[in-house]
């Protein structure tokens, strides 16, 4: 099948194509000179390509004349498009927390105590089961109307919501909203990818990270104030015009190759048997996760059965991926590298420990200090705040100095550091400590969220940038989930292990709110029951107890991901940029490349992906 020229792009010139003959792309590009001409200063230079997909010239720093800012797009088009992108991204992370204060009052409206679960886990199972299935989507039929659909299951999922009669109707719009969410978060991230250099979409992976961070702290105070004020129902409709805007200036502004593929090839390209297995495998394993402890024992033969069986047909979908799939979605060559290997653990560990800050600390303030839910969302500002603007100013460094690893290792020095002072809190408001220790976990938190993401690009082939986005991103949801559960469960036995000294201090009946599971549900409770002061802070020591020994469990896991961090080697990025063309004629030359991969590496400088070349250093 023949792949159609690209599609104009706003205002660019006309710019002269690059052919691929034999892995390598003959020509020069739009915004380079060709081979030999001068190079840029040394704080910009660009380097020579030398992996399996091209070989470009040197190219030279743009002029202080030249209107265009990179590969034919001027600073506005550049903005237009970002701002576009993050606006499906800020929509897809706000929807995971601003609907937490708002869960009782729905609970209330429709009479149903199974809320409380499910509002929240159908959104996070949906977008974490469909999350590895998006890339591969992409590379078949292109990524802008994939995100464009994407975006319309969002914004039909949303009206479901504001609309629902009842708690099942509800539920399911929310899976609805969760499938479009996962498609945006990784289509946004594998967009980047596609329309800047390696150099340069370091700073882009930092704006997403910021937005990612501010829409996860604003989305309880919003929520709550909606909820308060109007209507729960304003949760959802907030999306319907903002969305319906992004899906409008997507439309306008994202230029991006598009192979139009025919849908009966595409359908056929379609690693069906690997998206059903990877789903049901996800699904499974999740749901056991989100059952033990709250509706049913760990023990229990519901809660073994769904998390063992999950876990088998997930090494099924490996199987399938390695032996049975033409196209699979997450290709078993993205693990050959050891920097790749490293650059996923990092993403695994670093999602444990982030969502450990954004879902416990509101905790520790409400049952701690004592504080109403939504004044508990502004108690956690300064790690929000703090860890978008560490997000940001990371991008921008990594664009600046053309280096990641320090900024990956420094943060998860950080990042222990700051988890082990949570664990230093106590059971009485000190908020000079508490601001500090919120900024130094958030400073570690924010040059991870996608510092490691461009470690993995530099080892992939750029026509597997898409699955390994998409792998990155499941992986980071699998991460966010464990990370409950595990807190959850340190949490409840650690509270467990109080119960005779609580029954001691407190009375049988008010220690049994205190107790494993129902502690955490009980927060509200003790306050309104424990009048007498000593007795309510007995309460709040005991749960301060329990915080602390988690926080010094996420310190530690943050230790291992400094420990992996180790193994992530600096490699130099380029600044040029080299279109990459989606369909099915670019799938085929990728398989065609396998075979003769290690013959022409053997021969050739070793080279690291997209963009990079084989020059590693320790920086």
């Amino acid at each position: 099948m023949a792949v159609s020229d690209d599609e104009p792009r706003l205002g660019d010139k006309e710019l002269e194509q690059s052919t691929l003959h034999n892995g390598s792309l003959n020509g020069s590009l739009s915004d380079g000179p060709a081979e030999g001409q001068p190079s840029a200063p040394p704080d910009e230079k660009d380097v020579v390509e030398t992996g399996t997909d091209a070989h470009v010239a040197a190219a030279p720093a743009p002029s202080a004349a030249e209107p265009l800012y990179e590969d034919g797009r001027s600073t506005l088009q550049t903005v237009l498009i970002m701002v576009s992108l993050c606006s499906a991204l800020f929509l897809g992370a706000l929807d995971v927390t601003i609907v937490t204060v708002a869960i009782p009052t729905i609970s209330a409206d429709f009479h149903s105590t199974i809320g409380y679960t499910w509002i929240g886990s159908s959104y996070l199972l949906a977008n974490a089961a469909t999350a590895p299935s998006w890339g591969k989507i992409s590379d078949i039929w292109g990524r802008k109307p994939v995100l464009l659909g994407a975006v319309a299951i969002f914004w039909v999922g949303s009206l479901l919501c504001a609309v629902s009669i009842n708690m099942t109707m509800l539920i399911v719009a929310r899976a609805v909203q969760g499938i479009g969410s996962g498609g945006i978060i990784i289509l946004v991230n594998v967009c980047i990818g596609d329309l800047f250099s390696m150099r340069r979409r370091g700073q882009y992976y930092g704006f997403t990270g910021l937005v990612w961070a501010v829409a996860g702290g604003i989305g309880p105070v919003v929520g709550g104030a909606l909820t308060q004020h109007a209507t729960w129902r304003w949760c959802f409709y907030l999306n319907l015009p903002i969305s319906g805007a992004g899906f409008v200036l997507l439309v306008l502004v994202l230029r991006l190759h598009n192979p139009k593929t025919p849908l009966r090839a595409g359908l056929a390209a379609v690693d069906w048997l690997g998206s059903a297995a990877v789903c049901a495998g996800t699904l499974l394993v999740l749901l056991g996760l989100t059952f033990g402890g709250v509706l049913y024992p760990w023990a229990s033969p519901a809660v073994v059965v769904l998390i063992v069986v999950g876990a088998l047909v997930l090494v099924a979908f490996g199987v399938i991926e390695a032996r049975v799939a033409r196209y699979p979605i997450i290709p078993l060559r993205l693990f050959r590298a050891r920097v790749a290997v490293a650059s996923f653990v990092c993403c695994f560990f670093h999602g444990v420990v982030f969502v450990a800050g954004s879902y416990y600390l509101p905790l520790y303030f409400q049952a701690v200090l004592g504080a109403p839910p939504l004044l508990s969302g502004v108690y956690v500002l300064p790690y929000s705040i703090g860890l978008s603007v560490a997000s940001a100013a990371t991008g921008i460094a990594i664009k600046k100095t053309g280096v990641y690893r320090p900024f990956i290792i420094g943060g998860f020095v950080l990042l222990a550091l700051g988890f082990g002072l949570l664990a230093d809190l106590g059971d009485r408001a000190h908020w000079a400590k508490i601001v500090l220790y919120e900024l130094v976990a958030a400073l570690g938190v924010g040059p991870n969220f996608q510092a490691p993401l461009l470690s993995l690009h530099t080892t992939v082939d750029r026509r597997d940038i898409a699955s390994a986005t998409a792998t990155f991103g499941f992986v980071r949801q699998m991460a966010t989930a464990i990370s409950i559960v595990l807190g959850g469960v340190v949490f409840q036995n650690r509270m467990q292990q109080q119960h005779a000294a609580l029954v001691a201090t407190l009375g049988p009946d008010a220690a049994a709110l205190l107790s494993g599971r129902n502690a955490a549900a009980s927060v509200d409770a003790v306050a309104t029951l424990l009048t007498d002061p000593a007795a309510r802070q007995t309460a709040r020591t005991a749960y301060w107890v329990a915080l602390r020994t988690m926080f010094a469990l996420y310190a530690a896991l943050a230790g291992v991901g400094l420990l992996g961090s180790l193994f992530i080697t600096q490699t130099t990025l380029s600044n040029e940029h080299v279109d990459h063309k989606t369909g099915l004629d670019g799938m085929r030359s990728r398989d065609d490349d396998d075979d003769t991969k290690s013959k022409k590496t053997n021969k050739a400088q070793p080279t690291h992906g997209d963009g990079a070349t084989g020059v590693k250093g320790e920086v």
